[in-house]
């Protein structure tokens, strides 16, 4: 019989794997490149922290427990920021909203 703990880590892996396949189905759905941006920032965030935290779970304070919260620590960090980056920079460089997009926060922060 597993431990509670294993049952648990294959729960967040299970969560983490449906948020990776629903984050790679908007990147084929969405329409424009912000879209597309938003969904795979959330598919690495949260799908592949919560695969992490469950491979730490899995293996405890072990060498591979270590690095797989210091990826998500990495990872937590740096996606949100580099989407951003990537966000600004498209919308800098003139790459268009989709035709029916609500609000375009970038330009109203031009006015």
């Amino acid at each position: 019989m597993n431990s509670i703990n294993e049952i648990i880590a294959y729960i967040f892996i299970a969560i983490g794997l449906a948020f990776d396949f629903f984050g790679c189905l908007g990147l084929v759905r969405f329409p424009d490149i912000y879209n597309r941006l938003h969904s795979s920032i959330k598919c690495v965030t949260l799908g592949t922290s919560s695969i992490l935290f469950g491979l730490f779970l899995y293996k405890g304070f072990t060498h591979t427990g270590v690095k797989a919260l210091l990826c998500i620590g990495f990872l937590v960090l740096t996606a949100p920021v580099s989407a951003h980056v990537l966000a600004r920079s498209a919308h800098k460089s003139g790459v268009k909203l989709w035709e029916k997009s609500v609000c375009d926060k970038y330009a109203e922060d031009k006015k």
